[in-house]
């Protein structure tokens, strides 16, 4: 005979560890944040199943460029320190400057956030700094993920993930398939390490001894490690519309030395003077208490240029005003020259 099973011995979702109540107040929590992103296109955000958008008018052949990525060990750091309202925008700063260099204005972007144990307060600080990195990029918040999955992360921790949608006129795609030798190369200046080499800096940073409260360069080093990733969307869109840029490197992972290589044509070199830009103090620092090779450091690091835009050199100087006035820091950091047999695309000299 079937009986019920006594009331004392009945589980729950929340005894297992997910706790569904309070996903619910973080998206109460996170709606006004969204709701600042709102742009033309939004159709249907934040609580839905799926996020609807429409390409904006204004496009007559849009093409749409889509990009991904994570923080990466840096959120290491914010784990550490306890703060946590900086590494969204670094989210949402690695898949719209990624997708800009093709010319193309991001839309709308998506978030994914995954813990054991969901914490509000820290979740609501992280999607804060997403929004404020949609409101730098001028792209909507569009929808997201929470996922509390119990024993899949250490206490107090959590990964992120982030998806950028943009949209380019099929016309004005950033190909690099016209850079030529002669062009200049511009240099961009980085706000930091960005939300690269973390896993370097850390055993940097273990191997020192440092404390990460000391004053470094104005600030504290630890806040100096966790400036957030500089977002180059609206500077580089407005310096477009006056100007041709033939090319553009986001420059993660891999440096100078790996970054630009990615929109060259396969004849030609793009030679880099280091002494064309001031190094920050933090890179200096890494270096020595790191013991870093010099071409380690261009090849891990972005040692102060985090977005490269190649032009004709007849318009160099145009293009730095019009990013100047947009707020950039800019330098002229090289020129294309005709590639050498089995030489590397890219040479810092």
């Amino acid at each position: 005979m079937k009986t019920d099973r006594p009331a004392s011995n009945s589980l729950s979702y929340r005894d297992a560890g997910v706790d569904i109540d309070a996903g619910d107040q973080l998206v109460d929590n996170i709606k006004p944040f969204a709701k600042r992103t709102l742009r033309d296109g939004v159709l249907a955000g934040i609580g839905g199943f799926g996020a609807l958008f429409e390409v904006p008018k204004k496009y007559k052949e849009p093409v749409l460029v889509s990009g991904t990525d994570g923080v990466g060990s840096k959120l290491k750091l914010a784990f550490h320190l306890n703060r946590h309202d900086t590494v969204g925008i670094d989210l949402v700063a690695m898949s719209v400057n990624d997708i800009l260099v093709q010319g193309a204005e991001p839309l709308f972007f998506l978030d994914y956030f995954a813990c054991g144990k969901l914490d509000v307060a820290t979740a609501t600080q992280v999607v804060k700094g997403i929004a404020t990195g949609c409101e730098q990029a001028g792209c909507a918040l569009i929808g997201g993920e929470t996922a509390e999955m119990p024993g899949m992360y250490p206490p107090g921790e959590y990964d992120l993930a982030g998806f950028a949608v943009g949209a380019v006129e099929k016309s004005k795609i950033i190909d690099g398939a016209d850079i030529v030798p002669g062009d200049a190369v511009l240099g961009l200046a980085s706000s930091g390490a960005h939300s690269n080499g973390y896993s370097l800096i850390r055993k940097i940073v273990d191997a020192s001894g440092v404390d990460l409260s000391s004053g470094f360069d104005g600030r504290t080093l630890g806040e100096t490690l966790l400036a957030p990733t500089r977002i180059y969307v609206k500077p580089v869109l407005a310096a477009l519309r006056e100007v041709r840029i033939k090319g553009l490197a986001h420059i993660t992972g891999g440096g100078l030395v790996e970054n630009v290589p990615r929109v060259l044509p396969g004849n030609v070199c793009a030679e880099l003077k280091k002494s064309a830009w001031p190094r920050p103090p933090l890179f200096d620092w890494l270096q020595k208490n790191g013991n870093v090779a010099e071409a380690e450091m261009h090849r891990v690091f972005n040692c102060g240029i985090g977005m490269v835009a190649i032009v004709a050199a007849a318009h160099a100087k145009l293009t730095i005003q019009a990013l100047e006035r947009e707020g950039e820091t800019v330098f002229r950091i090289g020129e294309i020259r005709s590639r050498r047999a089995d030489e590397a695309q890219t040479v810092v000299v």
